[in-house]
């Protein structure tokens, strides 16, 4: 049974002019009604309890059909926190520590090799000065990489391999990681922040410590916990699926895709992405965010302990710089100005440098298809984002909901 979104608290109790909050409703609603976006869904929670909750539009603009509070949205790169949370349940129970060298449970890894110069065809690459650790996969410091940054000669060697935007055919997520340990490094790990595919090699990490498949792990220590019955790498209920559309390149006005990514979240797939093959809810990722919020713990279950969310929501780039500063110049799903990095979470260091409302210490991420979540834990506030439009970098919704949240917050 779907996790339901529903208003439970007045917003005025929970320090919020509910007026203003209405703002975040017609906003969206304009992109909508221009054509720009086929409907979302957005809550926003405060002292445990959902003080609003909008939905506007389509879920399948084609076949008539509302955005409703059930409807199931692919999350993309949003499933990272989810596989990040997996992970830190071994690190707790002491079968992996944050500096261990992963190549003792993925030997593929254990000579990883680093790109100096040369071409995508011929590249000259070194040794790895140290090993691949777990916190490097973690915080995106590795130096892995994605075949669509187009930015570097190992992202085209990763294009040519077949990962661009997923995974060929047939490979499951251990072919896979074995094919990216074959791949050079951008860089030496722990030098650099690079968005990547370390998540997807962190989930495969979780498969070996587990001894069973993703799905399974993911279930049994975070979707069956939490109570998230929708969430997982596919759906069987394909007409809440939301359908995936694209901006018209001249005139920005959606159009469906379904056959790049439509299948995705249809059936299971070959290869379990720990790092952007989920599908859920807004109810059960609402429940995921309320357990990080509650620092561990949810309705009388416990996933990590406090210390352990603490840990993974700090900002771990070294010298406590943020992304501008360590990063690579490309996309990824948040800005880097004033914003660092966790254990799975971008994390807000600065609101002025970022020139944003929200508070030092909100840890956050996004989905490709402009899905995004953040938690506030000095305000006690977490906020959700829903549609189904790729990519995320078409319109600043992002920006734009903290703005409109966070002005409508009085105390």
């Amino acid at each position: 049974m779907a996790t339901e979104v529903k208003v439970e608290a007045d917003p005025a109790e929970a320090g919020f002019d509910e007026g203003r909050l209405r703002r975040i409703d017609r906003h969206f609603a304009r992109y909508v009604e221009d054509g720009l976006l086929p409907g979302f869904l957005a809550v926003v929670s405060r002292h445990g309890r959902i003080v609003h909750v909008t939905a506007h539009g389509a879920r399948d603009v084609e076949a008539s059909a509302p955005v409703e509070s059930d409807t199931v949205w692919r999350i993309f790169s949003m499933s990272k926190p989810i596989t990040s949370v997996a992970a830190m349940t071994f690190v707790e129970e002491g079968m992996i520590d944050l500096t261990d060298a992963i190549a003792r449970w993925l030997p593929e890894f254990a000579e990883p090799r680093v790109y100096t110069k040369g071409s995508a065809l011929a590249p000259v690459t070194e040794p790895a000065t140290e090993p691949i650790r777990l916190w490097h996969l973690l915080s995106h410091t590795a130096g892995l990489t994605y075949g669509f940054h187009h930015t570097h000669p190992v992202d085209a060697r990763y294009r040519a391999a077949g990962y661009e935007w997923g995974t060929p055919s047939g490979v499951d997520l251990a072919g896979a990681s074995r094919a990216w340990a074959g791949l050079p490094l951008v860089f030496q790990p722990g030098s650099e922040w690079n968005y990547s595919v370390a998540t997807d090699v962190l989930g495969r990490l979780v498969e070996v410590l587990a001894g069973k498949p993703l799905d399974e792990v993911l279930a049994e220590r975070i979707f069956g916990p939490l109570g998230m019955s929708d969430t997982g790498f596919w759906t069987a209920d394909h007409n809440r699926l939301a359908a995936l559309y694209l901006p018209d390149p001249k005139t920005k006005r959606i159009v469906r895709n379904d056959e790049v990514f439509g299948a995705i979240g249809t059936k299971r797939p070959d290869c379990f992405s720990g790092g952007g093959g989920l599908v859920s809810t807004a109810g059960d990722y609402h429940r995921f965010t309320q357990m990080l919020l509650r620092r561990g713990e949810l309705d009388g279950v416990r996933v990590l302990a406090p210390r352990t969310v603490d840990l993974m929501t700090a900002n771990h780039l070294p010298g406590h710089v943020d992304l501008e500063a360590y990063g690579r110049p490309l996309f990824a799903e948040m800005p880097f100005d004033g914003f660092g990095f966790g254990l799975g979470f971008s994390v807000l260091v600065d609101p002025v440098k970022a020139k944003t409302l929200s508070t030092p210490g909100e840890y956050a991420w996004g989905g490709a298809a402009s899905t995004a979540f953040w938690v506030d834990p000095d305000e006690d506030l977490t906020v959700a984002f829903y549609t189904q439009l790729l990519p995320s970098s078409t319109h600043p919704f992002r920006q734009q909901l903290r703005q409109l949240v966070y002005q409508a917050l009085l105390d």
